[in-house]
């Protein structure tokens, strides 16, 4: 199994303390996040996308690309990038530039985004947000893999033997499509062969697995081997350590925080306590051995090769982040890799570049529609 932190660069007040940082410093924060992500050996870093209160994650190429300069190993994801929300052929810009200054370690997870702000500042609607994200990834795809562009469509001007520069450093990029709900999105990834990355952060795990076996069924039926499907998985939340009863000591008062707020808002709370939470959730509080047992009864419902841990504090003090994280890897990590064998990722793969830079292996063209050999 591989292991993502993510973070969707949340701006609020600490939910223990109250104290809450400048934006930036909270952007600082990320940079060292990553970096040490990389030093305690995860195998990539993921930045989200969203254009509202209480985010401050609009320009994930600009945050990824101060990683990559930060780091040299580990893997860049975007988690998700609203491609219903931006102009493909922008969008391929910013990021062929950052697949170049990262060497090639970038994967993209895309998805049609929500929330009522990207209607205000992008005039997109639920009536057509999945009809422009379908057509920027189509698009996106088509600039990324040709240097000569002729198309037409819905949502953009038309391109007539389009250029776009600079061209990528890796030749097929790997897109998972997220979704927490969409069959419209894995009917996509599984049409193009892609694979997918399901939230399986809000509810309990019964509808995000059975959105992965229609993605299984799809990619079925548009031919494909049943054993080169690849997904991925999100938890709602982190904190292990040596005892159970004392990761959910640290973690209550968070809890109970986010919960007093979402009464407070209105919201309908799916977990009325934090026992009910780690329980029912796929939030990975407690000891290793709880840890380990969790991510083994999910992977039986989703298969998921690919797993993130919120890069967050999460009402943890700094210090008892980093214990907790360097206990993942010491104790939980080792585990679930040998158990739950995955293929590598692009960062870890070696690359294979427009410009003949370096090959992996038997010199095959990495993409997805040709899954990679298994490997630990």
């Amino acid at each position: 199994m591989k292991f993502l932190l993510i973070t969707l660069i949340t701006h609020l007040p600490d939910p223990v303390t109250g104290a809450k940082k400048s934006a930036a410093d909270r952007l600082r924060d990320v940079l060292e996040k990553a970096v040490l992500a990389e030093e305690l050996g995860f195998d990539g870093f993921a930045v989200g996308e969203r254009h509202e209160d209480p985010f401050i994650s609009s320009s994930p190429p600009v945050v990824l690309s101060n990683i990559a300069a930060r780091t040299s190993r580990i893997g860049l994801f975007t988690a998700v990038t609203t491609l219903s929300l931006l102009d493909p052929v922008r969008a391929f810009e910013d990021y062929s530039t950052l697949d170049n200054l990262s060497g090639g370690r970038l994967e993209l997870i895309i998805g049609k985004g929500n929330g009522t702000a990207q209607a205000e500042l992008f005039h997109v609607t639920t009536a057509d947000q999945w009809d422009r994200n379908r057509e920027g990834y189509e698009l996106f795809r088509l600039l990324w893999e040709n240097e000569d562009v002729t198309w037409s469509g819905r949502f953009r001007p038309p391109l007539v033997h389009a250029k776009t520069l600079p061209r990528p450093f890796q030749d097929r990029i790997r897109i998972w499509h997220g979704s927490a709900t969409s069959r419209d999105s894995v009917d996509l990834a599984a049409r193009h062969g892609d694979p997918i990355f399901s939230a399986n952060v809000s509810h309990p795990v019964e509808p995000y697995a059975e959105l992965v076996r229609h993605y299984r069924e799809r990619w079925e039926f548009y031919g494909r081997r049943p054993e080169d499907a690849l997904v991925g998985a999100g938890t709602a939340g982190f904190y292990v350590t040596k005892k159970s009863q004392d990761a959910v000591a640290a973690y209550r008062p968070a809890f109970e925080a986010r919960l007093a707020a979402q009464r407070r808002g209105g919201l309908p709370a799916v977990f009325e306590s934090i026992e009910d939470f780690i329980e029912r959730s796929s939030a990975l509080v407690g000891s290793p051995e709880q840890v380990i047992d969790k991510v083994g009864r999910y992977h039986e419902q989703l298969g998921h090769e690919v797993m993130h841990l919120s890069a967050d504090n999460d009402g943890v003090t700094p210090n008892q982040q980093r214990r907790s994280l360097e206990l993942f890897q010491s104790d939980v990590a080792p585990v679930l890799r040998q158990r739950i064998k995955s293929r590598p990722l692009v960062a870890q793969e070696g690359v294979v570049s427009n410009d003949n830079h370096s090959r992996h292996g038997n010199g095959d063209i990495r993409n997805s529609l040709a899954p990679l050999a298994r490997g630990s």
